[in-house]
């Protein structure tokens, strides 16, 4: 029979990797240095889909993940994005739960906080 130190140890060991795995997820939605997201640009001329997005996004008013301007011209820099009808750099699918990316709506200073 196994004694009680020998239990508290791998049930230690087991609550430490549920936690790991859990928090794996929630870093994994984080656009890269340059601007993308899976080799998608942040930034451009972005389409709202109801389906096959190239990302999926949740707006949220603090932590996000990518900060977004919309703009009228010149959507040239990380997180400016202008809304088109047709030939976008990006589409974009609006959720509730489980987005790629979660978003904060700015007036200024877009981009990666």
């Amino acid at each position: 029979m196994a004694n009680l130190g020998t239990i508290k140890s791998a049930f230690g060991k087991w609550v430490l990797g549920v936690a790991l795995l859990a928090a794996a997820p929630a870093s994994a939605a984080k656009p890269n240095a340059d601007c993308t997201y899976h080799g998608f640009k942040l930034y451009g001329d972005v389409q709202i889909v109801q389906s096959f997005p190239d990302i999926k996004v949740q707006i949220v008013n603090s932590f996000p993940d990518l900060k977004v301007k919309f703009v009228g011209s010149f959507p040239d820099s990380c997180g400016k994005w202008r809304f088109v009808d047709s030939f976008p750099d990006l589409k974009v699918q609006y959720v509730d739960s489980f987005p790629d990316l979660k978003i904060q709506i700015v007036d200024s200073f877009p981009g990666i906080p």
